[in-house]
């Protein structure tokens, strides 16, 4: 496990503590989830954007496929 120094503000932290209080939790266990959920979220927003831009990039492709599909006869 590391060992990090760091700043939080004192409204954030006020906050915390009361929160850390009512719910019986270490502080340290608090901000590992905190961090860990964070993680998360920013992983799958850069998913997200990785996707929206693949997608982005096919997108003229797939649409002249489309194209050429329908103006295929089709004879039944």
């Amino acid at each position: 496990m590391k060992t990090v120094s760091l700043k939080i503000d004192d409204l954030i932290f006020g906050e915390t503590e009361k929160i850390l209080s009512k719910i019986k939790k270490p502080r340290n266990r608090y901000i590992n989830d905190a961090i860990d959920y964070y993680n998360r979220i920013q992983k799958r927003a850069i998913i997200e954007k990785k996707l929206k831009k693949e997608s982005d990039l096919v997108k003229a492709d797939s649409m002249d496929v489309l194209k050429d599909f329908e103006e295929i006869d089709y004879v039944d």
